[in-house]
């Protein structure tokens, strides 16, 4: 069942034929994850062995885990810098500029404020706003990773993003809460 090309030691980028680059071609890795996937998918395997299912069902999971990881700006970026030494730290080093912190809490503020007074276009406005921030930090992730190979910068620009993650997180629960 396991083609040649199948090593479970190579990593996400290699799995999926990539460069390990921040910056991904992502209809590239939409193409060569439906063509991994449909190469392991555990249907094919349905008629074979126990053993060969189980086999199929690891490479298909492995796939998807590698897709799901490649996909996404900050889960890429985390995986970038770990294939090269380097933690995030995001649970433990949570030290960031005094002028990031006030902007998270001048985030935070605005957005009780417009979920308290029912406003659905200053939230929209915040969730825009935050989309553009969270942008700038993904362009400034592929100068440092691609670019710099500055993996202390990078893993900063990580934990940022983490944050305004969060925050975004907080814009959706806010819309949910004044829709009820």
């Amino acid at each position: 069942m396991q083609p040649a090309v199948f090593d479970f030691q190579q990593n996400f980028f290699q799995l999926f034929g990539l460069n390990a680059r921040y910056q991904v071609d992502s209809a590239q890795l939409e193409q060569h994850y439906r063509t991994l996937q449909a190469q392991v998918h555990p249907d094919k395997f349905a008629h074979l062995s126990e053993a060969e299912r189980r086999v199929s069902m690891q490479w298909s999971t492995r796939v998807n885990e590698a897709y799901q990881t490649l996909n996404n700006p900050v889960r890429r970026a985390r995986y970038l810098l770990s294939l090269h030494g380097v933690d995030t730290q995001e649970e433990t080093n949570t030290a960031m500029p005094a002028d990031f912190l006030m902007q998270q809490m001048e985030w935070r503020e605005a957005i009780e404020e417009a979920q308290q007074a029912r406003d659905e276009a200053a939230l929209t406005e915040l969730e825009a706003r935050l989309q553009r921030e969270m942008s700038e930090l993904q362009q400034q992730l592929a100068v440092r990773l691609d670019d710099e190979q500055n993996y202390a910068g990078a893993a900063e620009a990580v934990r940022k993003l983490k944050f305004l993650e969060k925050l975004a997180e907080e814009i959706l629960s806010a819309f949910d809460t004044i829709e009820y």
